[in-house]
């Protein structure tokens, strides 16, 4: 199985959107900013994604949708443009990695972002019934699920139950070349991701009608980037 990663600025320049530079005064932060790049869709709903990412990364960031203005425009109902399939990982916060704010994302968390009947329901809530376009699984750096999976021994508690799930994932990255903990990651966020979308018809049916992307990440803990698999 080989793995490739796409750097974010190339991701941007192949959509022809190009890096987001945009400056924010000091007293704006937090006010309703219009972020949109284009129309809703899937290919939309990636870009805006990965270029609030790119803010992050250059500390270009405007902190969007974080005004009790917000709170009370979206107290109504929700519209996220993407679903965000995470690890449970005080590191990996995806408002703050994305530069993204209120409403504007459907977080679901869950230690080494693994796929259960639950995590399914739940995507298929946002996709179906809230019409959001994307679902990013995101993995990250030294996962501890994953490297407590690689290095085997005993998982106290219920966490045995996380190691068997991202287990097919090591056994595919053991026959890769390179760092085996880095690879198994990667490999579980694809693993996980194809678990998803065989799980579901729903899911199915929506990524065939082109309104509905399913697409991998990894974060990066130490540059706060985030990298899609292909």
């Amino acid at each position: 199985m080989e793995r490739r990663l796409i750097n974010r600025r190339n991701l941007l320049k192949l959509m022809g959107i190009g890096s987001l530079t945009l400056a924010i005064a000091p007293e704006a932060i937090g006010a309703e900013v219009d972020i949109s790049i284009s129309p809703d869709g899937p290919e939309a709903a990636l870009s805006r994604l990965m270029a609030g990412n790119e803010r992050f990364v250059k500390q270009k960031t405007l902190h969007p949708h974080q005004s009790l203005e917000r709170v009370r425009r979206i107290a109504p109902a929700q519209k996220p443009f993407a679903t965000i399939l995470s690890c449970a990982d005080s590191r990996v916060v995806s408002e703050i990695i994305f530069d993204q704010g209120l409403g504007d994302l459907f977080d679901i968390r869950i230690a080494g972002n693994v796929v259960t009947p639950e995590v399914v329901g739940s995507v298929e809530y946002a996709s179906a019934n809230l019409s959001t376009p994307l679902v990013l699984v995101l993995g990250h750096k030294r996962c501890g699920v994953i490297t407590a999976a690689v290095e085997g021994g005993n998982s106290i508690g219920e966490i045995s139950k996380l190691v068997a799930d991202v287990q097919p994932a090591i056994e595919v990255a053991k026959l890769q070349p390179g760092n085996l903990i880095d690879n198994a990651i990667a490999a579980n966020v694809q693993y996980q991701k194809e678990k998803l979308r065989l799980a579901s018809k729903t899911l199915q049916e929506l990524i065939y009608a082109n309104k509905l992307k399913l697409v991998g990440g990894i974060y990066d803990l130490d540059t706060g980037a985030v990298s899609l698999l292909s």
